[in-house]
């Protein structure tokens, strides 16, 4: 199993990041994303502190990915933070995209779509055809996600993926020991927004590492 999408308390997260992978562990994760939020005051210390812990994460049996979640940044500026996220050795960039629920610039979705840095657009909202398609083209991952509020537009989100061809992830957003999904939670989550039973299990079985050449 596979979660690309957490947080710790190097940002709004409560754990630290082994106990967070622990917990993954136990639960039968082997790949981990760990993406706090980040603008250009963060990005650096974030990327350094989840890259110290990966040999301790491989001591449970879990690929840690560095990564981080580029959060409320304005649209002209992420493909900059993307690239800086790159070489200071982010495996893994996520974009916080324009969920309902949150204030987020719009654009910001087709920011996220168009940037050749880009990995995952997480709870994208009300995604348009134009911006999936972007995405699909450049391999930008679309999420589906567990996260209360993010997750009220996730059968828009799949059916307009699903349509344009995009790479489609299902992701906890954990920011407590109470987020991360067992297998069976992550199957709901998946089935709820709309996925039939073969389209379900290739999403939740798709092997993040060989698609992401880590």
């Amino acid at each position: 199993m596979y979660d690309l999408h957490t947080h710790t308390l190097h940002s709004d997260g409560e754990l630290l990041p082994i106990e967070l992978v622990r917990r993954a562990a136990v639960l039968g994760y082997t790949t981990v994303g760990i993406t706090d939020h980040v603008d250009a005051s963060n990005i650096s210390r974030v990327i350094e502190a989840a890259g110290a812990v990966r040999e301790e994460a491989a001591g449970y049996g879990v690929r840690l990915l560095c990564g981080v979640e580029i959060t409320h940044v304005p649209p002209a500026h992420i493909a900059g933070l993307a690239r800086r996220a790159r070489r200071e050795g982010a495996e893994l960039v996520v974009v916080h995209g324009e969920t309902t629920v949150e204030p987020v610039a719009p654009g910001t979705n087709r920011a996220a779509c168009t940037c050749a840095d880009v990995n995952v657009l997480a709870h994208p909202g009300f995604i348009t055809p134009g911006d999936a398609r972007e995405a699909a083209a450049r391999g930008v991952a679309i999420e589906i996600t567990a996260r209360g509020g993010h997750n009220r537009t996730n059968g828009h989100v799949l059916a307009v993926a699903r349509e344009a061809g995009c790479t489609v992830l299902v992701n906890s957003d954990t920011h407590g020991p109470g987020d991360l999904m067992s297998a069976d939670a992550r199957r709901v989550v998946a089935m709820g927004a709309g996925m039939l039973k073969e389209e379900c299990e290739r999403v939740l079985s798709f092997d993040v590492r060989d698609w992401l050449k880590t």
